[in-house]
């Protein structure tokens, strides 16, 4: 389990960054490491990483809300993180699917993948560079010109095939709305909740920090070292729990 310091340390890493440079500073928090060693991971298997430490950090049921696509209710959501950290990790070896005659091979995109691709710029050149890395062949040549003639073609069959490989890169919840009936489709974007609860944790400790510091004097890690236990018990004395 990561420490009081080190959870703090990734959330001010990132609190003006964006969503994926977020995500491989949580990625890093749970695998140990800094943030540029894990751009090669697919992100089915850094997901399973995040998954796994939010069950760590704050426990196996995750609770949200989203917005019925029907009628525009807010729907409540709870969340068992164990269904995803049951599925198999997503293949190492390359994929291959046959669109319209062609064999094409590519491998699963990763947080690297993703950086580029967001460089891109708009989101159409996001998709063309993302192909264009993962393709590796088609038809045995490695032609990323090709690719690029072929993006409309492959782009859907070449997701599908990802998708089917690596379900834990793209988990969805199947919601009914009590009002209208309708079932509006969910993404756990992981890396996002995890995010927002780091950053709910964060302020929230930084305040408890700066209540105890007020009142007896002590430094940030002196703080942070007391267990959760300890530290609400001050905070009742002090009047703030």
């Amino acid at each position: 389990m990561r420490s009081a310091s080190d959870l703090l340390a990734t959330w001010e890493a990132g609190v003006s960054a964006g969503a994926v440079q977020r995500a491989l500073l949580l990625h890093a928090l749970a695998r140990g490491g800094e943030p540029g060693d894990h751009l090669a991971v697919p992100l089915g298997e850094r997901d399973l990483d995040l998954f796994g430490l939010r069950r760590r950090l704050f426990g196996e049921r995750l609770n949200g809300r989203i917005t019925c696509a029907g009628c525009g209710e807010e729907l409540e959501f709870d969340f068992d993180v164990g269904q995803v950290l049951s599925l198999s990790p997503p293949p190492a070896e390359p994929l291959v699917v046959k669109v319209g005659g062609r064999v094409v091979r590519f491998r699963l995109p990763t947080s690297g993948d993703l950086l580029a691709a967001v460089a891109a710029g708009s989101a159409e050149e996001a998709k063309a560079v993302l192909l264009e890395r993962c393709v590796l062949t088609v038809d045995g040549q490695s032609d990323a010109e090709l690719v690029r003639e072929l993006s409309d073609d492959l782009r859907e069959p070449v997701a599908q095939a990802a998708a089917e490989a690596d379900p834990g890169a793209d988990v969805r919840l199947d919601l009914p709305c009590a009002e209208c009936g309708h079932r509006t489709k969910a993404a756990v974007d992981i890396a996002s909740y995890l995010w927002s609860e780091l950053d709910n944790w964060a302020r929230s400790t930084l305040v408890d920090v700066h209540l105890l510091a007020s009142a007896y004097g002590w430094s940030e890690p002196e703080v942070l070292a007391l267990s959760p236990l300890r530290r609400r018990y001050y905070l009742e004395l002090v009047g703030h729990g």
